[in-house]
This record gives C-alpha cells, sequence and structure tokens, in this order.
C-alpha cells in the first residue's frame, strides 16, 4: 500500500503539470495580446476522458503502474480533475478555491476502489483488490440492507484506515420544516465558552491544542536536534505527529458529542455566519484553531440532514450590540461581559444576549415586532437565509 501511495503521488504530479503546461501555453491575457497576430493553434486540452486513456500509455513506460487496480488509477485521475476545476471554474456558487500543489513525499495519503465486492469483509479481514485480504479491526458492524459502495484506504500516523461509503435505499427522505421560535435553538460561538444557547446554557471550551502544548513543543525541540535523513528524525517526526493526531482526534471527538447534545433536543440550530479566515489572522488565531468552529459548523450541518433538521447560518452583525428585549443597540467593548440595557432593564450575560438574537434573526423574526405582538410570538415578516 505504501507502493502504490508514492506511484500514485507521482501520477498525480504529471496529471497536475499536464493541465499547467496546457494552461500556460494557451492563455493570453487580453491587455498584452495586439489586434493583429498570429496565433498558432491550440494544444489539445488534458481533459479527464484524455488523461484516463492516456493511463494505458503509463503503464507500458512504467509496468510497475499495472499492478494498481485499473479504478485506483482513475480516481486519481479524477482528484486531479476535481482540484483543477474548483480552481481554475470554481464551485457552483462561483468560489474559487487555491491554486492546486504538487503533491510532496509522503503527502499523497489516501486511494480510493470505486467499487466494492458486498462479501468484502469475512470476520476480521476485508478483501481488497490487487492487495488481497487486510486484517481489520472493525469499528461497528455493517447493518442489514445496506450495500457496499466504496472503501477509501487512509495511511494516518498511527496507522492505516479504511472507510466505507454505505447505501440504502429504503432510509427515506425527510423534509424538515420551516424555523419557527418553538422548534428552533439560537446558540453563540465564542473563546469563553464554546457555545451558549438561547436558554443560557453553557458548553465550556475544552482547549485541547493549549493543554498539549507543553508537550508538542518538548517534541519539536527534539526533532529539530536530529539529523536530517537519519533513522531518528523519521522515528521523531512519527512522535510529533502522533501527538498532533491525538489533539485533533480529542477535538472531533468532542465536536461530535456537543452536535449530538444539541440535535438530541430535536430542534433547529441557528448560528452565526462567521468569517472565521479573517478571525483567524487576528491575535485570537490560536484559540480560534484551537475551537475548530468551522469543523463543528461543517458536523453540524451534515448531522442535522441525517436528522431531518435544518442549520441555519445568519449574519452575525449586531448580534451582540442589539438587545434581544427591545432591539436598541447597547455598545459594549470585547472585555464586557454582560448585557446591561438601559432602554428596557434587561440583565443577562452577553452571549446568552447574542444567542437569543441568533434564534430571532434564524426564524426571521424582529425582535421590535416580537415584543409588540400580545403572546410575544410575531408573524413571518422576513424570509429566513438557508445556508447548507
Amino acid at each position: 500500500m505504501d507502493n502504490w501511495l508514492e506511484l500514485l503521488r507521482r501520477q498525480y504530479n504529471y496529471r497536475l503539470g499536464e493541465r499547467f503546461n496546457w494552461w500556460e501555453q494557451n492563455r493570453c491575457d487580453i491587455n498584452a495580446c495586439p489586434l493583429i497576430c498570429y496565433l498558432p493553434g491550440l494544444k489539445p486540452n488534458p481533459d479527464f476522458y484524455s488523461q484516463k486513456r492516456d493511463l494505458v500509455n503509463s503503464k507500458l513506460l512504467f509496468p510497475e503502474y499495472g499492478e494498481i487496480h485499473s479504478q485506483v488509477l482513475q480516481d486519481c485521475i479524477e482528484r486531479v480533475k476535481r482540484t483543477f476545476d474548483r480552481w481554475f471554474k470554481g464551485d457552483s456558487k462561483g468560489k474559487r478555491s487555491g491554486k492546486p500543489r504538487f503533491k510532496g513525499q509522503g503527502r499523497y495519503r489516501s486511494f480510493t476502489f470505486p467499487q466494492m465486492k458486498q462479501d468484502c469483509i469475512d470476520d476480521k479481514f476485508i478483501k481488497l483488490p490487487k492487495i488481497g485480504g487486510v486484517k481489520l479491526i472493525l469499528h461497528r458492524p455493517i447493518p442489514n440492507g445496506f450495500k457496499i459502495k466504496t472503501a477509501t484506504i487512509t495511511k494516518k500516523a498511527d496507522g492505516w484506515y479504511v472507510t466505507l461509503s454505505l447505501e440504502d435505499p429504503s432510509v427515506p427522505e425527510i423534509s424538515p420544516e420551516l424555523p419557527t421560535l418553538d422548534n428552533t435553538i439560537g446558540i453563540d460561538m465564542g473563546l469563553k465558552s464554546f457555545l451558549v444557547t438561547d436558554e443560557g446554557e453553557e458548553t465550556p471550551i475544552p482547549q485541547h491544542y493549549r493543554k498539549a502544548q507543553k508537550k508538542l513543543g518538548r517534541l519539536q525541540r527534539s526533532l529539530s536536534r536530529k539529523k536530517k535523513g537519519s533513522k531518528r528524525r523519521k522515528k521523531a517526526v512519527k512522535r510529533v505527529a502522533k501527538a498532533h493526531q491525538k489533539v485533533a482526534n480529542q477535538r472531533k471527538d468532542f465536536h461530535y458529542k456537543t452536535a449530538k447534545k444539541l440535535f438530541n433536543q430535536g430542534k433547529n440550530i441557528g448560528h452565526e455566519a462567521l468569517n472565521i479566515q479573517g478571525i483567524a489572522k487576528s491575535r485570537m488565531a490560536k484559540s480560534t484553531h484551537d475551537a475548530g468552529w468551522g469543523q463543528f459548523l461543517q458536523i453540524l450541518s451534515v448531522k442535522a440532514a441525517n436528522a431531518g433538521l435544518m442549520t441555519i447560518a445568519v449574519n452575525p452583525n449586531g448580534t451582540t450590540q442589539n438587545c434581544s428585549g427591545c432591539g436598541q443597540k447597547v455598545p459594549k467593548e470585547v472585555q464586557d461581559r454582560w448585557h446591561s440595557c438601559l432602554h428596557c432593564g434587561l440583565e443577562l450575560d452577553r452571549d446568552h444576549n447574542a444567542a437569543i438574537n441568533i434564534k430571532y434573526r434564524a426564524v426571521g423574526h424582529p425582535v421590535l415586532k416580537a415584543q409588540d405582538t400580545p403572546d410575544g410570538i410575531p408573524g413571518v415578516t422576513e424570509k429566513p437565509t438557508l445556508y447548507a
């Protein structure tokens, strides 16, 4: 499997280089092209299908590629297409990612079998095409009626992992209900507490990275003293990678458990559409990365879809400054942690006040109109903005 990863890394870099060469040789800036000039014929574009057909030549020139399963090689070409298109064309919303980079040694860590047999798992072994039986620690049994579709083999610091994607056509699609005040929770994420709900419940922030920072620093210093290319340096690199992986696993476990606790209430969740990349460039960069807001929101969105619920991202402007009782603006500095409204006399924690405002925005109800109604529950006056 290590040999496969190295060959796939080279294939990935070669195919990505083909696309870059075509792009450099055929592009022309509009301000650098004269009105009358000779334009040679454009070279053929190395698209997904042409590169996939060229795999036959790769196997003739380099026979070792014949040992790799054909569909695994085709998946490598598809990865090149996907990463190049995201940079060149953008996604469905027009958002483009950064320029793809060539994979250095050890940077290509996974390969995928697009098709797997249904009886590939036999007791404690999994049968992989062209590899054979590999001993497996099964995380949990596959449910009855589910079909195995794909298998992705990933190399991590502490060993090899296999991820199976399953399909069951009998699982119904649940259409979530429109958000209302009764079926929606507002959460305010921060660095003092990980999140605060509109009911005032706080989830403390664990700060896994800061707790492991002393140990990580000691391992990094030990690594810096090792001679490059030596066996001891390779062992030190592995120790550092395992320590970082433990922190990442702790953070992900905390995110999953927090998301499960929220969705056990069976309600939609409203949260702020935070500019996480912008916050991560400020003085709060280390704490922001340690909290892992982006990963948590992604997990929250996936778990909401599985539960037939929604996550609703709202505009964060004014959620902390505005009063949740009367809607008036109450200016605060970063160090001010208590909300005290001079207009209506509301007194509560700053994050609790923001969570209530987020809930109102998620259901599309202005605070002022909510207070004017007899029962405090307004009619729908704004259409909420939903983010996948």
